[in-house]
C-alpha cells in the first residue's frame, strides 16, 4: 500500500512562492500518475495539475486559473512530486493534496487510488 504525505504549505504573501512535495512510501512509485487538488474553505475539492507516470512520457496538465503560475514535477529516484507555485494569490489558499492514480494518464477529477492528508496554503497579506 502507497502512504503520500505532502509538505511545504505556509503562509506567504500575495505573489510569493511555494515549493510543495508529495513523498511516497510503501510501494513502487514510478507507475503512478500523480495530481494535486485543493479545497478552499467552504468549498469542494479541485484539481490543480496532474503528471503522468514517466514511463507514459511525463504529459503534465493544469487548470486555467494556475496555467502560467503553476510547474508540476517528479523525481521518482526521491519518490516525490512537486509542485512549484509562483504569483500566489489569495484565492490559492487552502488545502492541497496529492493523489495517485495507476490507470489513468493524468487524473484531475474523480477518485484517486491513494489520497494524503495534505497541507495548507494560505496566501494573505
Amino acid at each position: 500500500q502507497l502512504q503520500l504525505v505532502e509538505s511545504g504549505g505556509g503562509l506567504v504573501q500575495p505573489g510569493g512562492s511555494l515549493r510543495l512535495s508529495c513523498a511516497a512510501s510503501g510501494s513502487t512509485f514510478d507507475y503512478y500518475a500523480i495530481g494535486w487538488f485543493r479545497q478552499a474553505p467552504g468549498k469542494e475539492r479541485e484539481g490543480v495539475s496532474c503528471i503522468s507516470s514517466s514511463k507514459s512520457g511525463d504529459y503534465r496538465n493544469y487548470v486555467d486559473f494556475v496555467k502560467g503560475r503553476f510547474t508540476i514535477s517528479r523525481d521518482d529516484a526521491k519518490n516525490t512530486v512537486y509542485l512549484l507555485m509562483n504569483s500566489l494569490k489569495p484565492e490559492d489558499t487552502g488545502i492541497y493534496y496529492c493523489g495517485v492514480d495507476a490507470r489513468r494518464l493524468c487524473p484531475l477529477t474523480g477518485a484517486m487510488d491513494y489520497w494524503g492528508k495534505g497541507t495548507l496554503v494560505t496566501v494573505s497579506s
